[in-house]
Formats: C-alpha cells, sequence, structure tokens
C-alpha cells in the first residue's frame, strides 16, 4: 500500500540525515587527482548514478522550494512562482525547451545540455546559502537542504564531464557561471524583495532541475530503446 502525503513528508523529515549520504560519489580521480575516464565502471552504471543524483537534486529542489513558500512567501505572491520563468538565469542559454526540440536533439547535445545547465548553478546556489543564512528564522532543514543540493550539484558535474569523456570520446564546452546575473544582488535589497527574489531562485532552479533529471532519462532510453523514447 503506498504512502499518503503525510506519511510521506514524515518518512522524509526521519530519514533526511541519510539521504544526504545515500547518493555514491560521481567523481573518478587518478592518483593525481585529476578527473579521469572512470575504467573501473561501465558507462551504463555511471550513467544509472548520473540519472540517480539529478533524481535526488530534483526533489531535494522540490521540497526546498515547497519550505521556502511556506516559511516565508506570503499568499498572495506565491503565483509569481508561474511568471518566475522569464526571469531565470539560464534562460539564455541554448538549451531546448519544447519537447519536439528535445526529441530532435542529439545525445551530445543532451549531455552537454545538461552541463550547462548544471554549471550555471554552481555559483547562484552557493550565493543562496549565504542569503539563507541571513533569514533569522530560517529553518536548519532548509538550509541543510540547499547546502546539500549544491554540493551534489558539484557531483553531478564531475559525473557529466566523466560521462562525456566516455559516450564522446571527446572534450567539454565550458560555460561562465553566471556572474553577470550575480553583480544586481551586491546591494542589500529590502526584505519582501529579498524573499521574493530568493524564491524566483528557488523556482527556477527547481524547473532546470527537473530538465536535467528529464534530459538524462532520455538519453537512458535512446541506450535501451532507441524508436520508443517520448
Amino acid at each position: 500500500m503506498g504512502l499518503t502525503n503525510v506519511q510521506w513528508s514524515v518518512w522524509a523529515v526521519l530519514l533526511w540525515p541519510s539521504l544526504l549520504i545515500v547518493c555514491i560519489p560521481l567523481d573518478c580521480k587518478d592518483e593525481q587527482g585529476s578527473l579521469s575516464r572512470c575504467p573501473s565502471i561501465t558507462q551504463e552504471k555511471l550513467l544509472d548514478r548520473v540519472i540517480q543524483h539529478a533524481e535526488l537534486i530534483y526533489r531535494v529542489s522540490e521540497e526546498s522550494c515547497t519550505l521556502f513558500e511556506e516559511m516565508f512567501v506570503p499568499f498572495p505572491l506565491r503565483l509569481q512562482r508561474n511568471q518566475a520563468g522569464s526571469a531565470c538565469i539560464t534562460k539564455a542559454l541554448p538549451i531546448p525547451s519544447s519537447k519536439s526540440e528535445i526529441q530532435q536533439i542529439s545525445d551530445k547535445w543532451l549531455l552537454h545540455s545538461v552541463l550547462m545547465l548544471v554549471q550555471s548553478w554552481i555559483e547562484p546556489l552557493v550565493y543562496l546559502q549565504t542569503t539563507l543564512d541571513r533569514y533569522d528564522d530560517a529553518p536548519d532543514m532548509l538550509l541543510n537542504k540547499t547546502k546539500w543540493v549544491s554540493d551534489k550539484l558539484i557531483s553531478l558535474e564531475q559525473g557529466v564531464v566523466v560521462l562525456i569523456k566516455k559516450m564522446l570520446d571527446e572534450g567539454i564546452l565550458t560555460t561562465n557561471h553566471s556572474e553577470q546575473s550575480l553583480l544586481q544582488y551586491d546591494v542589500q535589497p529590502e526584505m519582501l524583495e529579498s524573499v521574493m527574489r530568493d524564491y524566483a531562485l528557488l523556482s527556477c532552479f527547481k524547473k532546470d532541475a527537473h530538465k536535467m533529471e528529464t534530459f538524462l532519462k532520455l538519453l537512458k532510453c535512446r541506450q535501451t530503446d532507441k524508436y520508443n523514447c517520448a
């Protein structure tokens, strides 16, 4: 019998510490500390691990966004989350958005799209941690979740880099982390403005985390059933 939403929430809270360590590390380094091609793990298993990380990152980002909303966002302003996509920091990236576009792109571009999304969010999530630390009544669970996601995003980046080397036998595209988008945050805003900005950041990351998971699962599907991947 399946768990109800309430039972799932209780279960998640009780087991949250174990979720922090459930992922197997994705990075594969040689004795000099540089990323290798992970000869000890198959391409299939590496892709499975990368997907597992992406799934957990999306799940925790969703929980973080909901928790932040319930704690800090006035109810009349919660509808603004649906408008956040137009202001997301990754909007300018050449990432496919429609279902038809996603179906048409190559495996190579799926992987590079995931990498671009991951790299674009590393610095904004570090910034988000510093702003949440300034909230007087931010619960430890929210702080822990954002810190966990930030750490796992770096691990996901390492896994995708190795996967690109294994699957495509080539180097990687590099993207600048969104430094320009962070410059506007140097001046301390009013509290409500700060809350809504952080809310938009969490909402945008949740959407992009879902894209990462979707792209990787499509890639997995193509490896096993190329002509029946929706």
